[in-house]
């Protein structure tokens, strides 16, 4: 019990500390002001090191908001992880996630950085790996490794800020020559891993092997939106270079992950692509040059994301663990208050007017709208909008409203505390997107015409039609092409070719060494040969033992010849 008292004391003191950040920064944007921080931690001789802290109103507002969801994500945990044995390494576990999260936020040094990203993809790996078995252990291994790229890019940014004789980046981000363009393309290649933009979006879906509460937490405010924050602290840098590239990789990453999530049938993994969906639409925003508005829909995404995770686990729990949305079916008769929360999660993420994402995503759209780019890209910007709304639908009609499936035995119980988590997430859900709008941006009045700004509500309203025609008959009767469900679903090939093309030829070259060495020449020549050797040695010495007559015989002809010749 007094491991369990440790859940308790963690999360108030993470919900008093974020509120005191949160208030600090609200301050922040009333008085327009920012404070950086030298603290000057050893001096020997004529060197110190000194350690450097920037407190604006986007730090104190995103620790804030980390440390909200920290504390309800383990308030939760202290009923999901209860008949845990080791629940109280768990704990430790989360929070140094949220430090080394929270290490990153205000640093505005790169070797400070360096501690809380080299720390985030450490203990993600360990969480990644919680539930020992075969398939977290292969899930952990691409997740460290692909998140190994990002650190050795920071590493290579390390080394190459040398150039500028400081590792403040704060003072460097409005050069413009080729030394700077070579940062860049560093940091982009950092942001990139981290928050599973294309090429590097396999690991997320794999991540999934985590406990849900780990799962909250990743998808919301730490691991992935580590790459988002970062590009957004270095906004300033990139702006001055063509970006357009990097905002189609930005918008095919939503697009590839909106449609595999149509596909899928494991409902952890279809939150897992949503996130992946957001992140997209987060970085294409944010290098068409709006880095607030992306961060205004980083925290809008955090709160729906982790309350959507937090709802998804306590269903996961009730249908005994299984993950299958095949299997779910009735929910709102038996969790009416969970199916209350998911739905108005789900709403949020599809951008439903007056929910916390619309205010978020609508902005986005119509910035899209004003910014003048070609007609492919806003074509398939809105069709990824209206995949989100179908994906999120779909889920809902199989989890929620669908008749029950093969789990109708279960014990379904809401959790008392669990729901007092859920509670305050779906009252940031609902207000959050409302309050942070009028918080951080000033009055705007974006003027599009009427066609354009109905164009939002429309995709939404056509995304919800096609999402209800995927859960049904339309899909298996009508669209049913096995190698192109086969491709949507699996993210394009995206992991067979991040993991099966690693390791493919090594298996194969290791199967020619087998079959080649230990049981082909090498076998016979070196593994054998002194067994062989014996082995004939031994035959010559029980010849001459049994034939000793007949060789003393042979012998003595074989030696009168001899003499006579």
């Amino acid at each position: 019990m007094l491991n369990l008292n440790y859940y308790y004391f963690s999360s108030l003191f993470l919900f008093i500390l974020g509120s005191s950040f949160w208030f600090l920064g609200l301050w922040m944007i009333f008085m327009n002001t920012m404070f950086l921080i030298d603290w000057e931690i050893l001096m020997i001789n004529s060197c110190s090191i000194v350690f450097t802290l920037l407190l604006d109103y986007i730090s104190m507002i995103f620790m804030g908001c980390v440390l909200y969801i920290s504390s309800m994500v383990i308030l939760y945990s202290k009923s999901y992880m209860s008949a845990d044995m080791y629940n109280v390494r768990f704990l430790f576990l989360v929070l140094m996630f949220v430090l080394s999260m929270l290490f990153m936020i205000i640093s505005p040094n790169l070797i400070s950085i360096l501690l809380g990203w080299d720390g985030l993809g450490l203990v993600s790996y360990c969480l990644v790996i919680y539930f020992q078995n075969y398939k977290s252990y292969s899930s952990g291994m691409l997740t460290i490794l692909t998140n190994r790229i990002g650190d050795v890019a920071i590493l290579m940014s390390i080394a190459w800020m040398l150039n500028f004789g400081s590792w403040n980046f704060i003072y460097y981000l409005y050069y413009k020559d080729s030394w700077v363009f070579m940062l860049f393309m560093i940091l982009i290649l950092a942001g990139f891993t981290k928050s599973a933009q294309i090429p590097f979006s396999s690991w997320l879906p794999a991540a999934m092997a985590a406990p849900t509460p780990v799962s909250a937490l990743v998808h919301s405010s730490t691991l992935v939106t580590a790459g988002v924050y970062l590009m957004i602290r270095f906004s300033d840098l990139y702006l001055s270079f063509n970006c357009q590239f990097l905002v189609f990789l930005g918008l095919i990453t939503m697009f590839m992950s909106g449609l595999g999530a149509n596909y899928e049938y494991d409902l952890k993994k279809i939150i897992a692509l949503s996130t992946l969906s957001q992140l997209g639409l987060m970085m294409s925003i944010l290098f068409l040059g709006f880095p607030v508005l992306a961060f205004f829909h980083l925290l809008t995404h955090a709160f729906f994301k982790a309350l959507l995770f937090l709802c998804a686990g306590l269903i996961i729990h009730c249908m005994n663990d299984s993950q299958d949305i095949r299997h779910m079916g009735g929910v709102s008769n038996f969790l009416p208050f969970t199916s209350t929360c998911f739905v108005i999660s789900s709403l949020s993420l599809c951008g439903a007017p007056f929910l916390s994402g619309f205010y978020s995503k609508d902005m986005i759209l119509e910035m899209y709208s004003m910014n003048g780019f070609n007609m492919f890209i806003y074509f398939v910007f809105f069709i990824s909008v209206g995949l989100t709304v179908s994906y999120s639908f779909r889920l809902v009609y199989y989890c929620i409203s669908y008749y029950s499936n093969f789990y109708v035995c279960q014990s379904y119980d809401e959790d008392k505390i669990m729901n007092m988590s859920m509670v305050i997430l779906t009252a940031l859900s609902i207000l959050g997107g409302s309050v942070l709008g009028w918080l951080i941006f000033p009055p705007t009045l974006i003027i599009l015409p009427l066609e354009m700004k109905l164009l939002t509500l429309l995709v939404i309203l056509s995304g919800s039609v096609l999402g209800y025609e995927f859960s049904g008959d339309f899909i298996n009767n009508f669209l049913y092409f096995p190698m192109m469900m086969y491709f949507f679903g699996s993210m394009w090939f995206m992991p067979s070719l991040s993991t099966y093309l690693l390791y493919k030829p090594f298996f194969q070259y290791s199967n020619m060494s087998y079959k080649l060495m230990d049981m082909g020449w090498g076998e016979l020549l070196i593994s054998k040969y002194n067994l062989n050797w014996l082995i004939f040695i031994t035959k010559i010495n029980q010849l001459l033992h049994y034939n000793n007559l007949k060789i003393i015989m042979f012998t003595f002809f074989f030696l009168f010849f001899l003499i006579l010749i």
